[in-house]
């Protein structure tokens, strides 16, 4: 079984935090190590949207974030989603 990483953003180290020993956190700065762009799937498993769910969305237009269609593929700006989860602000302290 395939299993979703999750976003957890640790604002007290640069460090990123584990939930568990087999699920990677996702932490701000492997979000923005991502490059310009990402997958639909990369995006959606942020985002916890499912596979048929995300492409569906991305069809409709209507994935959270602007989904490009790039020949067979989609692609995601990697800024809109640091924007959509609050990251592009600085932590408080």
């Amino acid at each position: 079984m395939h299993r979703k990483p999750q976003l957890v953003i640790d604002t007290h180290t640069e460090n990123s935090a584990f939930l568990d020993e087999d699920r990677p956190a996702w932490s701000r700065e492997r979000l923005r190590g991502l490059g310009v762009t990402t997958t639909l799937m990369t995006a959606a498993s942020l985002l916890g949207i499912g596979r048929t769910t995300a492409y569906r969305l991305a069809r409709q237009g209507d994935f959270p974030v602007p989904a490009i269609r790039a020949g067979r593929n989609y692609r995601v700006p990697v800024a809109r989603l640091v924007e959509l989860l609050g990251l592009d602000e600085e932590p408080r302290s």
